[in-house]
């Protein structure tokens, strides 16, 4: 089918009114990654998206995925447009963006069972706020918070600034509903538990709209408490103590929803009044009076072996209320990109407690001694901001001055940085993603992720889209379909 019938057959399935073909539309959704310094400039060399269809109903998704499926229509998934490694950009011809954010409805908020059930265009703002009106929270605060949407964080298997306690979205999907490139249409039932064979809910968690599009998510809900925070903050001398400190607070047996260290440098961007060149740690213990006060017990105990200077708790408190960042965050960035031509970006990993300094060593002295723009690079640091009992991840951060056209910024600065990354960390046995996803910017070093077990990974996609249509190019690289 040529372009002209298959919008005509999109407008005859979802309805005239719900497919956009505008020129600018069509630019602006062949990218995602909000600080694109081409798109902050203006420039989009595509390949362009032939339409965007704004579904109503899983029906229209899957009607919409069966018409696609059977003429080789490309579909690219998308719901709250945070993504930052490329999942959601156009990068094949005959792509249809498949735009779930008006399906926005709170299906069902339950207190007894503990769980809230939504279409996957609410935005995790407006869930949140209506559970805490019950005295409820998500547990999930991402720092995309004030503009992602259901479907994409269960896409992407996303983190939030909390998870040391509540874990990631993973933990928190009790059942779910997607729709198959073929059409079909699968619910996942809410249970506390089963043991009915493989978890299924995780084909679906983390697949990044290469296997199918997510309609509707179940999620667990816990008590807000709010007035039992207790707020913790250290100046340290290194990275490494901090890790062991995390590594001790957590094997220990104790949870603080946000438990972090930031090297000096990252630390001298985001604590630069109090930091004075050194590490920064800091902590929120939160739940239930008794619990919070213990984990506060415990984190002030595991600190005071070290050498440390305390911070004054309000200053931890004020710095959290003004983490997150929305549309006017985004804008000053980018108006900050085009002013003064630099740009700041990170790459998370993971890795067990035993190697994780190691990678931070390693990555940073090979960028420094290795990297051949290195004197363009004005921060590169990292910190640790999820812990579990075997491990942490690493969210490096890098900032740079553009000396370059805007075509070039992500080959000569992006790119070869986040490889080094990549690289060092898998040379130690770590994830080279943590939370933000594969996408398209890591697709390349998915095998080697997986090794041994990347033909169960690789299966999935021959099963569910043997067809390729699903997001090419995200997870899986782009020649292999």
């Amino acid at each position: 089918m040529d372009t002209t019938a298959i919008i005509d057959r999109l407008r005859e399935i979802a309805g005239p009114e719900r497919v956009d073909t505008d020129e600018r539309l069509l630019r602006e959704a062949s990218v995602d990654r909000f600080k694109k310094y081409t798109a902050v400039h203006g420039i989009y060399d595509g390949p362009f998206p032939i339409a965007i269809v704004r579904t109503g109903s899983a029906e229209q998704v899957a009607a919409v995925l069966a018409f696609a499926n059977t003429h080789g229509v490309n579909i690219v998934p998308r719901t709250g447009r945070t993504g930052t490694e490329g999942g959601l950009e156009t990068s094949f011809d005959r792509t249809v963006v498949l735009d779930g954010s008006e399906l926005d409805q709170i299906v069902h908020v339950d207190p007894v069972d503990m769980q809230a059930t939504a279409q996957c265009g609410v935005p995790l703002r407006v869930l949140e706020d209506r559970v805490r009106e019950l005295g409820l929270t998500t547990g999930h605060s991402p720092q995309s918070k004030p503009l992602a949407q259901l479907g994409g964080l269960v896409a992407t298997r996303s983190i939030g600034q909390f998870s040391t306690l509540y874990g990631g979205i993973e933990d928190m999907v009790v059942g779910l509903e997607a729709v198959f490139p073929d059409g079909t249409i699968s619910r996942i039932k809410n249970v506390p538990r089963r043991a009915a064979g493989p978890d299924i809910r995780h084909v679906v968690i983390g697949n990044e709209g290469a296997l199918c599009f997510v309609t509707e998510v179940t999620v667990k809900l816990f008590r807000y408490q709010p007035e039992n925070n207790r707020f913790h903050g250290y100046l340290l001398d290194d990275v490494r103590t901090g890790i062991e400190i995390l590594r001790e607070i957590v094997t220990n047996g104790y949870r603080p929803s946000v438990a972090r260290v930031y090297s000096e440098q990252d630390a001298a961007q985001h604590f630069s009044h109090f930091a004075g060149g050194k590490c920064v740690a800091v902590f929120l213990a939160e739940g239930p009076a008794p619990l919070a006060d213990a984990t506060s017990a415990e984190i002030e105990r595991v600190v005071g072996r070290h050498r440390h200077e305390k911070v004054d708790p309000e200053l931890i408190r004020e710095w959290f209320d003004d983490l997150n960042w929305g549309p006017d965050k985004i804008r000053a960035e980018q108006e900050t990109m085009l002013a003064e031509q630099r740009l700041g970006y990170t790459t998370e990993v993971s890795a067990n407690w035993s190697v994780i300094g190691d990678i931070y060593d390693a990555v940073i002295a090979r960028i420094t001694k290795e990297y051949p723009h290195a004197d363009d690079i004005t921060m590169l640091g990292g910190h640790s901001s999820h812990s579990y009992q075997t491990g942490t991840n690493m969210y490096f951060v890098y900032d740079y001055r553009i000396d370059c056209e805007p075509r070039e910024e992500i080959t000569k600065y992006h790119i070869p940085i986040n490889a080094i990354i990549v690289e060092e960390t898998l040379a130690r046995g770590g994830s080279m993603v943590h939370h933000h996803g594969i996408g398209k910017y890591r697709a390349p070093w998915t095998e080697q992720e997986h090794g041994s077990a990347y033909p169960i990974l690789r299966k999935l996609k021959d099963v569910y889209d043997p067809n390729g249509i699903m997001n090419p190019g995200t997870i899986f690289p782009a020649g292999d379909r």
